[in-house]
């Protein structure tokens, strides 16, 4: 695409503008029902910019190192993960994307460049540009990954593992994790040309106060399942996650 001023240009003549918030918006369509409101999208800031997922934003970070020329994350949110990929290793370009406009929006105010766009349609990106991609709790779409990245890119996958928030989980009968998430997910990304290269389990506590127990539980697809708790109690949840890197093979 092409700009001029505050609009983008592609080469079949559509155009997009560039809001005013700072985002484009290239879904040209509504966005689904199950995308992240504007009430999702603030709990999910209030939570994060609290520091309990710090290290795994610190794991992220580490698994991105090499990120030099373009790096983009799917499903983005609000953009914490990859504003502080950007802010530590400084890429050349980078881009937040979401199906959620409300989540664009926030992203943006970090100064990150956003799109709205779904993940499991044709990502907006060249073929073969992206030294890094970041799917972090978000859909995964193997096949355009793999299209997107560049011979010996990395894209860097965080997934729940089967005991993530279990106290949570239980005490609010929350939404579950399936026990072979990460052999599912190894065998679809193999079968496009994505080989494991690393992965680093993260397992710690937190003790949460009601109105973060209320923010965690509102910022994800709980959201959707649960109406009017009363989330009066504080409580200590384990974390527990897959930082899960792979590497796109050469090609012959």
């Amino acid at each position: 695409m092409s700009r001029v001023e505050r609009r983008l240009h592609c080469p079949a003549q559509h155009s997009f503008d560039l809001a005013k918030q700072g985002y484009v918006n290239l879904l040209n369509r509504a966005a689904p029902a199950n995308a992240d409101s504007a009430r999702m999208a603030d709990a999910r800031d209030r939570f994060l910019s609290a520091g309990y997922y710090e290290p795994i934003c610190d794991a992220v970070v580490r698994a991105s190192a090499g990120a030099e020329a373009a790096i983009a994350e799917v499903g983005a949110g609000t953009g914490y993960y990859l504003g502080a990929v950007v802010s530590e290793l400084s890429p050349g370009s980078h881009l937040a994307m979401d199906i959620s406009v409300a989540a664009m929006k926030r992203a943006a105010r970090r100064g990150l460049a956003c799109v709205v766009a779904d993940t499991w349609q044709r990502l907006p990106i060249a073929e073969g540009c992206l030294d890094r991609l970041l799917c972090i709790f978000a859909p995964r779409n193997p096949a355009e990954f793999h299209r997107v990245l560049a011979d010996g890119g990395r894209v860097i996958v965080v997934t729940p593992l089967s005991d993530h928030l279990r106290e949570l989980r239980n005490r609010f009968e929350l939404l579950g994790v399936e026990d072979n998430k990460l052999a599912r997910l190894d065998e679809s990304f193999d079968a496009t040309g994505l080989e494991l290269s690393s992965r680093e389990e993260l397992r710690f506590s937190i003790t949460l106060d009601p109105a973060a127990t209320t923010d965690l539980i509102s910022m994800g697809p709980n959201a959707f399942h649960q109406h009017d708790q009363n989330y009066s109690e504080s409580l200590s949840t384990r974390i527990a996650v897959a930082v899960s890197t792979y590497r796109k093979r050469h090609r012959e």
